[in-house]
């Protein structure tokens, strides 16, 4: 078994797919698209896909910003044919950002904005050259999509509605609390766990986003959207330590505490 990448022997598909071999039991995934939302979208429409069809010999698919590694039994199936079954699931799928997945959840997370949750704000409002309001209002619309889990299961999202991209801090934070909001660039992260981290906090959510006693540890996954809703420092002692949960998983959840999947109730994302 070799662990290199093997020659990038690109197979192109209709749909703009290219499945490149990966060693000798993986396949990285990206889709063509000379726009990079439409890349990421697409390629958490295509997780989606593949965690529903399931093709043989599949035994994981990781999640990167643009691009998927689906690892596979190499004694089962070649890069050939998963490939060429990989194709199959996509021409019976669409792979427009809009075509939602059947395992597709939805979350609102409260976010408190003080002085001492959000050290970041002023600054990144003067980068951006907003008033501190307009970066939060401009934050609360944005629908997220996580594009990956980083390191400690931290939701790793894109689609921020910033007018420009937020600089990292010059010296990196040692210890950032849990549950941290912050952004970078045009993109935003949970810090589950107390850590370091080089990106801007600008508020904090009282939930509980990852919990190793849960089963899973996260309620969301790569592909899932997020919202952010600010909401009274007073709030806080109601909705602290509570894990975050779908609707359809431990039932009505409280305003802000869950989400809606598609089998969930009600919900304000679009």
């Amino acid at each position: 078994m070799t662990t290199h990448t093997a020659p990038a022997e690109r197979m192109n598909h209709p749909h703009e797919l290219e499945a490149e071999p990966f060693g000798d039991s993986a396949l990285m995934l990206r889709v063509k698209h000379d726009d990079a939302d439409f890349r990421r979208a697409a390629g958490s429409r295509l997780r989606d896909v593949l965690l529903e069809v399931r093709p043989y010999g599949v035994l994981d698919i990781v999640a990167g910003v643009e691009s998927l590694l689906v690892e596979f039994d190499c004694l089962a199936v070649t890069h050939e044919q998963l490939a060429q079954t990989i194709r199959l699931a996509v021409a019976g799928n669409s792979l427009e950002p809009g075509a939602l997945g059947a395992s597709q959840s939805r979350f609102v997370i409260p976010m408190v904005v003080s002085e001492e949750f959000s050290p970041d704000l002023q600054s990144v409002a003067e980068e951006l050259g907003l008033s501190p309001e307009a970066v939060l209002e401009q934050f609360q619309s944005s629908v997220l999509t996580i594009n990956l889990l980083a390191a400690a299961m931290a939701p790793m999202m894109a689609g921020v509605r910033f007018p420009g991209q937020v600089s990292r801090c010059v010296e990196p934070r040692t210890n950032v609390e849990p549950g941290s909001v912050m952004v970078a660039g045009t993109s935003a992260i949970i810090q589950p766990f107390p850590g370091p981290s080089g990106w801007k906090v600008i508020g904090r959510t009282p939930l509980t986003i990852c919990d190793i006693r849960e089963d899973p540890a996260t309620s969301y996954k790569p592909g899932d959207l997020m919202r952010f809703e600010v909401v009274p420092e007073r709030d806080w002692s109601r909705l602290e330590g509570q894990f975050l949960r779908t609707a359809s998983n431990g039932g009505a959840a409280p305003r802000g505490v869950g989400s809606d999947g598609p089998e969930g109730g009600s919900n304000d994302l679009p």
